[in-house]
């Protein structure tokens, strides 16, 4: 048995959620036989990992510095292995106009999308070019953050009026921010969770708000909020174009470990568009991840047990002493 370092909480807008995440994970390694070191991430996360010298990190930190590569790149400096995808995956998910850049050159299908930075409107007269991503995006257009995840910052724009105020809310959020094409249908995710064999997609998960016209926050970690379906009532081909298009963007991202991709079916056309990846998905009883693999069989002790195996058999990008 092992030593993990569980790191959840930490600072960002997505820390009580990802307290939720790590405290099931703690359960979990317990009932399984690990010693659990609990660690609320913050400024002595290194003085602490070099005190408590755990075997492997077991990281639960959603939002900024889990996601972002941040204590990736510390738990590389420091020596200890950890769960989840390296430090370069985690910037190419977290950065939604990286991710969709890459997606739309792989041809991987992304609704059409614009991006912009806070000095593009201050510095470069962006604003002036408003009418026309309107008039080729069309109405309701999504803006949202660069970064963030659950949802976070994401607004509605149904008519030119709503464009500047959900600009505001999205720039609150990050510097960056997108204007995305609205696909009217089907909130889909695809689980990828990696194995002996490769990479493995999961059954689909289709997330059905019940008090919301949308996925939101609220939505994603409020108990009774959402319906799930899993598997998601799909057509066959459906259901394979789905979990095909999750192991491309799995394989285009360089993720490993675990990781979500989420998806929108529209229900006009029955296309299938990707929306964005996850490097670290939610634990939490409602979230989507657990639920896939459940349906696939595997249990939540055993989906943490295989994370875990994962990490520890998997060497470091960088070679740094342990002092």
């Amino acid at each position: 048995m092992s030593r993990v370092a569980v790191l959840k909480g930490g600072r960002s807008l997505e820390r009580q959620v990802s307290l939720r995440s790590g405290a099931r994970v703690e359960h979990a390694l317990e009932r399984l036989g690990h010693s659990v070191i609990s660690i609320d991430v913050g400024r002595d996360l290194v003085e602490r990992l070099l005190r408590e010298r755990p075997d492997v990190a077991f990281v639960a930190l959603h939002g900024q510095d889990g996601e972002d590569g941040a204590v990736q790149e510390l738990l590389e400096l420091v020596g200890v292995p950890y769960t989840g995808s390296t430090p370069g995956a985690c910037v190419r998910c977290w950065d939604k106009i990286v991710a969709k850049h890459l997606m739309r050159d792989a041809g991987i299908p992304t609704p059409d999308f614009y991006a912009f930075s806070a000095t593009a409107f201050d510095e470069l007269g962006a604003a002036k070019a408003l009418p026309a991503i309107e008039e080729l995006l069309d109405f309701p257009i999504v803006v949202k953050p660069a970064s963030q995840g659950s949802a976070l910052g994401v607004k509605f724009a149904r008519t030119p009026a709503d464009v500047p105020g959900a600009l505001v809310a999205a720039f609150s959020y990050d510097a960056k921010v997108l204007l995305e094409r609205y696909v009217a249908g089907r909130d889909l995710a695809v689980s990828v969770l990696d194995g002996a064999g490769g990479p493995q997609a999961l059954p689909v998960v289709e997330a059905i708000p019940q008090e919301s016209e949308t996925y939101d926050f609220e939505s994603r970690y409020e108990i009774g909020r959402t319906r799930f379906a899993c598997p998601a009532q799909l057509d066959d081909a459906i259901t394979r174009r789905a979990q095909d298009l999750g192991l491309a963007v799995w394989a285009l991202l360089g993720c490993a470990g675990f990781a979500r991709v989420d998806l929108m079916l529209d229900t006009g056309s029955g296309d299938l568009s990707v929306l964005e990846a996850n490097t670290i998905p939610g634990l939490t009883e409602t979230s989507l991840l657990p639920q896939a693999a459940e349906a696939a069989g595997i249990v939540f002790e055993d989906l943490i047990a295989r994370v875990l195996e994962l990490a520890v058999g998997r060497p470091l990008s960088v070679t740094a002493p342990r002092t």
